[in-house]
């Protein structure tokens, strides 16, 4: 007898609230120090770009075309089939959707011709950077962001524009701002001890260069996909008008939905890790060679072994030894990152 399905009926928290906070008081010590979503009403509602998507989208949709300096930029078009859902094919061995590069003014001609059709195709213009393809547009669109720590850690300014989309659950290695400027846009969030949960699709390729979730949150097959429900029990949800921003953390994942027949989004992204410092995608698929399909009984000595060296207090593998004897245990910097990673490559071209 197969075992009873799940019971679905969870409905997920909603994302946390911060009110009175002006523009240009984000309170990003907070924010960084919790690791919580946030939302921050209405921080972007004088926006040049919120100001003339109130007008409808054919008038959001100028305004963006005024700054636009004619370099094509990436289009991702579906066919109305797909729902707007950016996804596999059947096969899980291809996308379901065409990447081409596209002239910003057509591309959203052909967006503005369909925004009376109930099914239209799906169009998205995905993480563009602002100031290569929309130069001068930051000026009556932009983040006060005056916080010391991006003088060192400046964020890249990408805007996101489409009709009716849904960007799968997936992770960012970031820190993100994203400010909903036109259309209405749904996020949930997870934490990011829920990837199991999730049920994580190929490494390559995928939709947007990270891995994502195969569930489709539409219709979830519980009886495929039994652990969503506890994905769900941990999940919140951020309703975003626009002028609306939300903060989320790092390594969350997030499922985003365009809700509207035109959606503009422009958001910031940042680490506040050392730049010298190596991918952590990289290590995954480094342990995938290396660990992943030793015996057991080796995998949990090097369990131990990682969190002594890797996810213990980064100064205790090296703090009974002298300076000199130290090596790759002392404190990282550029030099010593250099020299590590030459290490590597030696060994990993023998």
């Amino acid at each position: 007898m197969s075992a009873p399905l799940p019971d679905p009926t969870v409905s997920p928290r909603r994302v946390r609230e911060l009110s009175g906070i002006a523009p240009d008081a984000i309170p990003f010590d907070q924010l960084m120090a919790e690791q919580q979503p946030t939302i921050l009403r209405g921080l972007a509602r004088d926006w040049g770009l919120t100001v003339a998507g109130r007008k409808g989208p054919g008038a959001a949709i100028d305004y963006i075309l005024r700054f636009y300096d004619g370099a094509p930029v990436a289009g991702y078009t579906g066919a109305p089939e797909m729902g707007g859902r950016y996804f596999y094919d059947d096969a899980v061995t291809g996308l379901n959707f065409a990447r081409e590069r596209v002239q910003l003014d057509e591309y959203l001609g052909r967006v503005r011709a369909t925004l009376d059709e109930a099914h239209p195709s799906s169009f998205y213009v995905g993480s563009t950077d602002l100031d290569t393809y929309l130069p001068g547009f930051r000026r009556d669109n932009d983040l006060a962001l005056n916080h010391p720590m991006f003088a060192e850690h400046p964020p890249l300014a990408s805007i996101w524009l489409g009709n009716r989309t849904t960007a799968t659950a997936h992770y960012d290695m970031s820190n993100n701002i994203a400010c909903c400027l036109v259309g209405r846009r749904r996020f949930t969030l997870f934490p990011p001890e829920q990837v199991a949960n999730l049920y994580p699709g190929p490494l390559e390729p995928t939709p947007g260069g990270q891995v994502i979730s195969m569930v489709d949150f539409r219709a979830p097959d519980f009886g495929r996909f039994p652990r969503f429900v506890e994905a769900l029990e941990a999940a919140e949800v951020a309703e975003l008008a626009p002028g609306d921003i939300l903060f989320y953390p790092a390594l969350w994942w997030h499922h985003v939905e365009a809700l509207d027949g035109f959606n503009a989004m422009v958001n910031y992204w940042w680490n506040i890790a050392p730049a010298f410092l190596d991918s952590p995608q990289n290590t995954l698929l480094h342990a995938m060679l290396s660990l992943r399909d030793r015996p057991d009984a080796e995998k949990q000595a090097w369990r131990a072994m990682f969190d002594y060296y890797i996810f213990g207090p980064s100064d205790r593998p090296a703090a009974h030894l002298p300076e000199a004897a130290r090596g790759p245990l002392a404190r990282l910097d550029v030099a010593g990152a250099r020299r590590l990673r030459a290490i590597l490559l030696n060994k990993l071209n023998r």
